[in-house]
């Protein structure tokens, strides 16, 4: 870690620390921190509320953690702020590639994940609870992938261990994890590089393009060729990602939100029944643009109706409350702001930490992990009365 300066720059990096710090016991419910030996850029639930985290270096050797979290997050008592070591680590592994992508196979012991150079992937077994490794038990080729950007993964377990993977919209493909079994290949003659992709149901996908295009595709129908929809009023020249939210309890995935952020900061908001027309937009009040937009982020709140959180432009996450937005696409307003990461370290290039990755708790309302390129790994719940939401 980098020293910041002496004499009075130290004390002016210092004086905003400390402010935040004493404003920290008035804005959270919990505040957890933890230093990772490297920085991740995922943060991944898994089976029994078990949290993994994986590097992302380039010179190999890349840790794969599975992490058992606080023990405020297991149950409903509130502890505070708490000391940094909060995390346990249950087991891990190493990975010989970066991993720029894991997801976990539900109700199975197999993690899956990505990254360059190429856009195969690698499959994970978490051993038993007697064991403390996490080995590496197979790869997935891609056909021509070599040269190919990493792979953008989501994983469901309705028939079978499925892995939805694909790197281009002409790549997209489903693969049986443990036979490596090809159940489903898209057609497409758009080459356009995909930001993400997610299964809405065991038969729809929906496929997110980096210059802001989205196309629905149906398993059942894997003859059709794909349509990418371009985000409705996507401004040209910028990368999008997106985040797929839940539809009200009891309804089917044809009401889900998808919420769709560019490295200018401008969301649109629209749902997967009708993606070329906008529900709402907004722009998000962003430092700057971000040109690489490396870790944009956008997700939905699984138990806070109509919030959603976005990072990846600085040190910081933003979550706003879009229930009332509209289609005028003025500046929204966040509800919470957590700045924690900005007073830590210093990444490894020498300047301020950006956030890397953002996730929510998947039943504490106003709960957040998220990760920073000092290595950082925060868990925070904001008051209730510090936002309007939930």
């Amino acid at each position: 870690m980098e020293a910041v300066g002496a004499g009075e720059e130290e004390d002016e990096e210092a004086a905003p620390a400390d402010e935040w710090l004493l404003q920290s016991l008035r804005l959270y419910e919990d505040l957890h921190t933890f230093e990772l030996q490297a920085p991740t850029r995922l943060i991944e639930w898994a089976r029994g509320n078990r949290v993994c985290v994986a590097g992302y270096g380039q010179s190999g050797g890349n840790e794969i953690l599975q992490l058992l979290p606080p023990p405020s997050l297991q149950v409903k008592e509130t502890q505070g702020l708490c000391p940094e070591r909060d995390f346990k680590v249950e087991c891990g592994g190493f990975s010989n590639r970066p991993v720029y992508s894991l997801k976990y196979v539900p109700d199975t012991s197999l993690l899956v994940t990505s990254g360059p150079p190429d856009s195969s992937l690698q499959v994970w077994q978490v051993s038993a609870e007697d064991s403390d490794v996490i080995k590496s038990v197979s790869a997935i080729p891609t056909e021509n992938g070599t040269g190919q950007p990493w792979a953008k993964i989501a994983t469901i377990s309705a028939r079978a261990p499925w892995v939805l993977h694909g790197s281009r919209l002409n790549s997209v493909q489903i693969t049986e994890v443990e036979s490596r079994k090809n159940v489903y290949m898209a057609v497409s003659r758009n080459s356009e590089e995909l930001s993400g992709l997610a299964f809405l149901d065991c038969n729809t996908l929906l496929l997110c393009c980096a210059k802001g295009q989205l196309c629905l595709a149906d398993v059942r129908q894997p003859q059709s060729p794909l349509e990418a929809v371009s985000v409705p009023s996507a401004p040209c020249g910028e990368r999008w990602c997106m985040g797929v939210g839940r539809g009200p309890q009891g309804s089917d995935s044809s009401s889900q939100p998808v919420a769709c952020l560019s490295s200018g900061g401008h969301l649109t908001l629209t749902d997967v029944r009708k993606t070329s027309e906008s529900l709402a937009s907004a722009k998000c009040r962003v430092p700057s643009p971000s040109s690489g937009a490396e870790f944009l982020c956008v997700s939905w709140a699984p138990a806070l109706e109509g919030c959603l959180a976005v990072s990846g432009f600085d040190g910081s996450v933003h979550v706003y409350d879009a229930q009332s937005w509209d289609s005028s696409g003025g500046e929204a307003e966040p509800i919470f702001v957590h700045k924690g990461h900005a007073f830590g370290g210093w990444n490894s290039g020498g300047g301020p930490p950006l956030v890397t990755a953002h996730t929510w708790h998947p039943q504490k309302p106003r709960t957040l992990l998220s990760a920073a390129s000092d290595g950082s790994l925060h868990v925070w719940d904001w008051v209730q009365s510090c936002g309007n939401c939930g």
